[in-house]
């Protein structure tokens, strides 16, 4: 049975979709309560107390010019941010500090035949996730459908790997942060990827909280301006939800482009860390 946070960020995604579809028409309060079978009363606390902010303030936040003003507002790079806040070998996603731990060519090739892997379903604000580590650190962080296979996705990553359901310090440190914005210790991802793969990775831990980029302005960070597509596939095969933002990344135009959770999921988390800023 659907639990009340994940039934709670449901609603909210289903707001947020009527929302997109009826934005011209600048939709009531009671429109969007009436849409998603709440009173007016009831929606505008459950949507409060999920963004921090009332609807109608919220809506600024997923409307295109909110994008595309943070693109044009952006006048440092995101290495020059990094380097001014000494983020040189560590990057700070809120107050959370994250380190990229490769793996090992051995672990890569393998399919993680030498790892141990626990992992644990958890909430957070924007439903339930995935959340697996190794001794080294979190390895696989994604967002889970109804009915879905919570294992499909992490064994097509680690077809060899021992896994085991079992929740941890690291979890809890993650579910922590979702709950608050903060850690209380800095939190290591262990990664397999590409040496481009991890770069990519990487430079999204540099794009601050509430901030958004483009897919070619990432390119150029990368000294790859021509591999504005490399950048997005890059993007689109990150293993860690949210932790590493690559929902912080659009198109040039401000549109959202894709996202492998979805896009009004995308939608909710940029609206929502906007909010959170202002």
């Amino acid at each position: 049975m659907t639990n009340q946070k994940e039934w709670n960020f449901q609603r909210i995604a289903d707001a947020i979709a009527f929302i997109n579809m009826h934005y011209k028409q600048q939709p009531s309060l009671d429109d969007i309560a009436k849409h998603v079978h709440l009173s007016p009363t009831h929606f505008q606390k459950l949507f409060t107390e999920w963004a921090g902010i009332s609807p109608k303030r919220f809506m600024q936040f997923l409307r295109l010019e909110y994008a595309k003003n943070l693109l044009r507002e952006k006048q440092m790079t995101l290495f020059d941010v990094a380097t001014e806040a000494n983020f040189s070998s560590t990057s700070r996603l809120h107050d959370l500090f994250i380190g990229i731990v490769a793996m090992t060519p051995a672990e890569y090739k393998n399919g993680g035949a030498s790892l141990q892997i626990q992992y644990s379903e958890a909430e957070s604000p924007f439903g339930k996730m995935l959340i697996a580590s190794t001794d080294k650190g979190i390895c696989h962080l994604v967002f889970l459908e109804e009915n879905e296979d919570i294992l499909l996705s992490l064994k097509k990553q680690f077809p060899n790997a021992l896994l085991v359901q079992e929740a941890n310090e690291i979890h809890a440190e993650v579910i922590q942060f979702f709950s608050t914005l903060h850690a209380n210790k800095p939190l290591s991802l262990h990664l397999k990827g590409t040496d481009f793969q991890l770069k990519v990775w990487a430079a999204l831990l540099k794009i601050p909280s509430g901030e958004l980029t483009s897919y070619g302005k990432l390119a150029q960070e990368l000294e790859h301006p021509k591999a504005s597509r490399a950048v997005g596939t890059a993007i689109g095969n990150n293993p860690i939800a949210f932790l590493i933002p690559c929902h912080r990344v659009i198109q040039a135009s401000g549109a959202l482009g894709g996202y492998r959770w979805g896009l009004i999921r995308k939608q909710a988390m940029i609206g929502w860390e906007g909010s959170r800023k202002s």
